[in-house]
């Protein structure tokens, strides 16, 4: 394992020494380098209150970092007119909009009105013969996959994830995970994922980095050279379990 690999001029997202200090003084962040391929799939892992969340609101413009710089494309990201996909462990569903209506809102927003993209979607992500359903009418895993479609509608090249599963149960997670590998082969983007579990990140991701620390820090950078496409029989493989292990002892140090 190795630390993150230094900002290059090529990545899509550039991260140079990050810090974050809440208003309280309360220090969550502290020289956060990195820097993501565009297309890739980067997981973040760490124990919990370590910045992971803090981090991903500073990459989606959210939050503006205490001191250092993110850069899209050498912007910004709250000043970048690319748009950036967001899902949250919650799904944040206006209850009172269907499926379709909830989609359609970052368009409406843009003024912008594309009917076939948004069906096009809702089937992509699995929900074809949903459209006109409540939140209420639907599974959590449902209601996610609203969400996901949702955030890629205006047609993001960069996707966050911030425990996007973590509130379902585990049978549901692993079929939400399998789902996002099959988009993500449909739609290329990307995706930066926030999550505690690191079966899942290695499942997932190309890379995950870990962070450990008060203030959080990237400690360990792991590259995850399993094939693509994967399945849920990886996981009972000896080189994933390596991986897994490996990176638990690099966030217990």
């Amino acid at each position: 394992m190795t630390l993150p690999a230094p900002v290059t001029a090529r990545a899509y997202v550039d991260v140079s020494d990050v810090s974050h200090v809440f208003p309280d003084g309360v220090q969550a962040l502290a020289g956060i380098s990195l820097a993501l391929a565009h297309g890739s799939f980067t997981a973040l892992v760490g124990p919990s209150g370590v910045g992971k969340s803090t981090l991903l609101r500073i990459l989606g413009g959210l939050l503006q970092p205490s001191e250092g710089a993110v850069q899209l494309r050498g912007v910004a990201p709250h000043l970048s007119k690319e748009p950036i996909g967001i899902v949250f462990q919650r799904d944040n569903l206006m209850p009172w909009r269907t499926a379709y209506e909830n989609v359609c809102l970052p368009l409406q927003l843009e003024g912008v009105r594309a009917p076939e993209r948004v069906q096009s979607l809702l089937q992509l992500v699995g929900l074809d013969g949903f459209a006109h359903s409540y939140p209420s009418q639907l599974s959590g895993g449902m209601a996610q996959r609203v969400a996901l479609a949702r955030a890629l509608v205006h047609r993001p090249d960069l996707l966050l994830l911030d425990e996007p599963f973590g509130a379902l149960d585990a049978l549901t997670r692993e079929r939400m995970g399998q789902e996002l590998l099959r988009i993500w082969r449909a739609m290329p983007v990307t995706v930066f994922m926030v999550t505690h579990s690191i079966s899942e990140a290695v499942l997932l991701a190309d890379e995950v980095l870990v962070m450990t620390g008060y203030p959080g820090r990237i400690t360990d950078r792991v590259a995850v050279k399993l094939p693509r496409p994967r399945d849920l029989e990886l996981e009972a493989t000896a080189a994933f379990q390596q991986l897994v292990l490996a990176i638990r002892a690099a966030i217990e140090r």
